[in-house]
């Protein structure tokens, strides 16, 4: 029964992507990368778009076969009759929008756009579905497997050259550019988008389609007797000594670098990788962009996100055994629902961080002001993408305080009187 609803969602997606793909491709400003070659050549060889659509699918998992061998899933094989029936929904879409022919600019763009937004929803269907890849993106896994490369990084080269051979050929058999516009730049770059839009907002329908997807979501038990610190600290500030001596008043474990080692081992990561991308959000703008090639495959993930879940499982496994303090990945916000969890943010102002710091780390005067005005506006930037939350918000926090008024020793006095007064309390507070 599952499988059955499986498949049907995916039938529909292949549709929707095919009335999608004809609908761009309508626009006359080209077509999506995947299908370019295709298109290029139905120019000027006497076959539709949806025969050579066929004949290349084919060759890509002829690829795929050649390139996995015995690691070659057998089920994917089903990318034949799959690629088959595209071919045909393609032609069959191409001759429904027979009246679609915009004469002006701006009618062509609103046609492209409508086009990649329905090819987003189809590519999410596709992904939701989750049973087998269409070959363009079952290629791209094969090289990924072969090689051990990354997903998007991959999508992204795969798109390149199936742009860069659409344009070859096009000057090769007409001398001039077809088929290739800003249309197949722009239907690469948005789709995918659309796709992860509606991959947020439609969240809540894998498990309203699929019971399986239900079973499979296993919650980490939670121990809600013992106490957890958590500590989001400015970059200067001392949070990491505040909350290392905070523990040891309280005579509780103190994590904070042992979780770089803890995801790092969780997610196959080098530890200087997770160092280096944890807490923080560099090139925001690139890192979109290259995020929305994640989403045609529903086994891959950006980098980034695949650290912050693994640190997300370390962190409710950690709390799990209770009686902790955690400094920052965002603990506040990943345990903000459980019992006796103590939510505390460091500040200071720039001149004290930058002194501290200075002190702390060595650092000199240029590279501690660099370093207080970056870091904690990529913690910021990380907190706001994962949590949706404003970091450093007084209302996220149970105390805020300023470590330069009472300096390290004054906090942790402070801090551990004002802990102590909590567990006085009833638990129903926190």
């Amino acid at each position: 029964m599952e499988k059955g609803k499986r498949y049907l969602v995916f039938l529909i997606g292949l549709f929707v992507n095919a009335f999608s793909i004809s609908l761009i491709t309508k626009a006359n400003l080209g077509t999506s990368p995947i299908s370019s070659v295709p298109y290029t050549l139905s120019l000027y060889f006497p076959y539709t778009l949806g025969q050579f659509t066929i004949a290349f699918s084919v060759l890509l998992i002829l690829l795929q076969i050649l390139l996995l061998r015995e690691k070659f899933e057998k089920i994917q094989l089903l990318q034949i009759p799959v690629s088959v029936l595209f071919g045909y929904f393609i032609d069959m879409t191409m001759q429904m929008l027979f009246f679609l022919d915009p004469q002006t600019y701006p009618g062509q763009i609103i046609s492209l756009l409508i086009g990649c937004v329905v090819l987003g929803f189809g590519v999410y269907l596709e992904v939701l579905a989750n049973v087998v890849m269409l070959p363009g993106e079952g290629f791209v896994k094969a090289v990924c497997i072969a090689f051990h490369r990354d997903f998007g990084k991959t999508k992204v080269c795969f798109d390149a050259t199936m742009c860069v051979s659409a344009v070859a050929i096009s000057l090769i058999l007409f001398h001039r550019l077809e088929g290739v516009r800003e249309g197949t730049v722009l239907s690469a770059l948005l789709v995918g988008t659309f796709a992860g839009f509606f991959q947020r907002k439609l969240s809540f329908v894998p498990s309203l389609l699929f019971s399986d997807e239900i079973q499979s979501q296993q919650p980490i038990p939670v121990d809600q007797a013992g106490l957890v610190v958590t500590i989001a600290r400015e970059y200067g500030s001392g949070g990491h000594e505040i909350g290392e001596r905070l523990a040891r008043r309280l005579g509780i474990r103190f994590y904070d670098k042992e979780l770089i080692e803890m995801a790092a081992k969780e997610t196959g990561f080098s530890v200087d990788f997770v160092e280096k991308n944890e807490q923080s959000l560099r090139n925001p703008l690139r890192r979109e962009l290259l995020s929305q090639f994640y989403v045609y495959s529903k086994e891959d993930m950006p980098p980034e996100d695949k650290l912050f879940l693994a640190e997300w499982k370390v962190i409710s496994e950690i709390a799990a055994q209770g009686n902790c303090v955690i400094v920052g990945r965002c603990a506040d916000a990943i345990l903000q629902d459980r019992p006796n969890t103590i939510r505390l943010f460091i500040h200071a102002p720039e001149n004290f961080r930058r002194i501290h710091a200075m002190q702390q780390y060595g650092l000199t005067a240029e590279q501690a002001e660099q370093q207080v005005r970056t870091v904690s506006e990529e913690r910021a930037r990380h907190y706001k993408r994962y949590t949706g939350g404003i970091w450093g918000s007084a209302a996220r926090y149970h105390v805020a305080i300023d470590s330069s008024v009472y300096g390290i020793d004054g906090c942790v006095d402070l801090l551990y009187e004002a802990v102590k007064a909590a567990q006085n309390r009833s638990s129903d507070l926190f």
